[in-house]
């Protein structure tokens, strides 16, 4: 089943609101005043997609974490259309034991090389199709 997303133009700069169908909505700015712009979207979709699998791994394995931050950096080229050139997460998890550090080091390496479906989209071997569906004023 394919899954399926809504993007609007509210008419305000650069604004939208986007959502999936039936879902909560979120705004979003391409100034990112209103809201996150595209790219900072990218990068909290990336980490949002990361730390869920971490955390579900991590319970899964019976680890007590209080805490889960990741800070995420970005280095973008200097040039158009600026694309990401290079990411850079930092994960500071609190919470279980000592020895516990490997186990949720593995969580997150499961999660980079198998489980995280935004990381895995970035792949170049996509295929992006378009359609314009256009209605004169």
């Amino acid at each position: 089943m394919p899954t399926r997303a809504v993007l609007t133009w509210t008419g305000v700069g650069l604004q939208f609101e986007g959502q999936a169908v039936n879902g909560p909505a979120a705004r979003f700015d391409g100034d990112g005043k209103a809201g996150p712009s595209p790219v900072i979207t990218l990068l909290l979709s990336l980490a949002a997609c990361m730390s869920s699998d971490v955390v579900s791994i991590v319970e899964k394995m019976q680890i007590p974490l209080a805490s889960l931050v990741v800070d995420v950096e970005a280095e973008r080229a200097p040039e158009h259309p600026r694309r990401i050139l290079s990411a850079r997460m930092t994960f500071r998890a609190r919470g279980g034991e000592p020895q516990h550090e490997e186990r949720v080091q593995h969580a997150i390496d499961l999660s980079r090389e198998k489980y995280c479906s935004v990381l895995h989209s970035l792949r170049e071997d996509i295929q992006m199709t378009h359609v314009l569906e256009f209605e004169p004023a």
